[in-house]
C-alpha cells in the first residue's frame, strides 16, 4: 500500500489558489456632482475620460477596452458605447453634470457627446481643445492612393 504518491487534481489546486487570494474592498462611492469629460478622437481611436474638477480620475473608457478591434475602433458607433461605458461608471459615483472637452479630429467627436447626451448627463458646455500649431513641426506628406 506504499507506492507512488497521487498527483493533485485540478479542483484540488483551484481550492488552494482561491485560498491564498485574499478579498479586498470596493472602492467606495465618490460622490461628485461636476465633473469634466475629456473625449480624444483620433482618426485611430476615440479615448474618454471623466474626472473631477481637480482632474482626478473618476472614470474611463475606450475602443479597445470595449473589445472593438483595429479599425473598428476608430468608428463613430465605436465611439458611443465607449461614452455610454465611461458616463455610466462615472453616474455610479454621483456625476450628474459635466463640461466636455474635444480633443482631435476623429469621427467620435460628435456620437460621443450625443452618447454623454443620450445617458442622462447634464451638459454646461462644450469646448474644443483641439491643439493647432503655429507653424511648428512640418506635416506628413500627403497619402495618394
Amino acid at each position: 500500500m506504499g507506492g507512488v504518491p497521487k498527483a493533485p487534481t485540478a479542483k484540488d489546486l483551484l481550492k488552494d489558489e482561491i485560498g491564498a487570494i485574499k478579498v479586498r474592498k470596493a472602492k467606495g462611492s465618490k460622490n461628485i456632482s461636476s465633473g469634466v469629460v475629456h473625449i480624444a478622437a483620433t482618426f485611430n481611436n476615440t479615448i474618454v475620460s471623466i474626472t473631477d474638477q481637480k482632474g482626478n480620475l473618476i472614470s474611463w473608457s475606450s475602443g479597445g477596452k470595449m473589445n472593438f478591434r483595429g479599425s473598428r475602433k476608430s468608428t463613430a458607433y465605436a465611439a458611443q458605447i465607449v461614452a455610454q461605458d465611461a458616463a455610466r461608471a462615472a453616474m455610479s459615483h454621483g456625476l450628474k453634470e459635466v463640461v466636455i472637452r474635444v480633443k482631435g479630429p476623429g469621427m467620435g467627436r460628435d456620437s460621443a457627446i450625443r452618447a454623454m447626451q443620450a445617458v442622462g448627463l447634464e451638459i454646461t458646455s462644450i469646448v474644443d481643445v483641439t491643439p493647432v500649431p503655429h507653424n511648428g513641426c512640418r506635416p506628413p506628406k500627403r497619402r495618394r492612393v
